[in-house]
């Protein structure tokens, strides 16, 4: 259940057990009809606070992404029950330009199974590239810093081709090649391998609710740690996570 769903719920359910409490409306007074008439005034009011606060717990669909692309994926600020003592996942930071925030909560997970395609309709999965490290990054072209980090993951599949450390840019755009070639078409990257997940179902397995997101692989297949948000791929917290996963390799 989303933010404004369960915001939403919990309110409407106050303001039924209130109404409940002060019985009928023809044994109220006529100061409790006015001050039922207050609290439906007052729970329209929470409703609609509630619907412009969705931004910052629902992940954008493609639909309403495009005039609010700057937004998608900058991360929300945590909350203390966010970021464990253990420090597994670290507070928003900025490098470069870039904002992020860096989660070993899912250290250890294998890496899913899903069946994605090839820019060329050809499927494959993740279990393609076993025993390869891999930097799995989940973007669209309507998302704006995806679009900005996009050079730094292709220098960085370019700088690391012969290490065979695997960088994958899976695009979460719901209309697939035909959104996404003439894109990449404009671009020229030199090394970034870009493909297709149309309905979302990486964007769904990992719940940030965020683009982009990244995640890292080792080459045994499991989690190392996941970015939420951008990143310069060039700069020194990425060598650092990018490091890690050479030296398992």
């Amino acid at each position: 259940m989303s933010c404004r769903h369960i915001f939403l719920s919990k309110g409407i359910e106050a303001f039924i057990s209130r109404m409940i409490e002060a019985g009928p409306a023809a044994n109220r007074p006529p100061h409790m009809l006015l001050e039922a008439d207050l609290r439906v005034v007052m729970s329209l009011l929470l409703m609609s606070a509630a619907a412009m606060m969705v931004g910052a717990c629902d992940r954008q669909s493609a639909g309403n992404a495009q005039g609010n692309a700057a937004n998608a994926s900058a991360p929300a600020a945590p909350s203390p029950d966010e970021v464990p003592a253990s420090g597994e996942k670290t507070a928003p930071q900025s490098e470069n330009g870039f904002s992020f925030r860096i989660d070993r909560s899912h250290k250890g997970e294998a890496a899913p199974d899903f069946v994605f395609t090839t820019m060329d309709g050809k499927d494959v999965t993740l279990a393609s590239f076993k025993g390869q490290p891999m930097v799995v990054n989940l973007w669209a072209t309507w998302c704006g810093p995806c679009v900005a980090e996009m050079p730094t993951l292709d220098a960085i599949a370019r700088a690391h081709a012969g290490a065979k450390l695997k960088v994958l840019a899976i695009s979460q755009d719901s209309q697939g090649a035909e959104k996404v070639t003439p894109f990449l078409a404009a671009r020229k990257f030199a090394a970034l391998t870009t493909y297709l997940d149309p309905e979302n179902q990486f964007g769904f397995k990992y719940g940030t609710g965020l683009l982009p997101t990244t995640v890292l692989y080792g080459p045994d297949g499991k989690e190392t740690a996941r970015v939420v948000g951008a990143m310069d791929w060039e700069g020194d917290q990425a060598k650092a996570l990018i490091a890690e996963l050479t030296t398992k390799s």
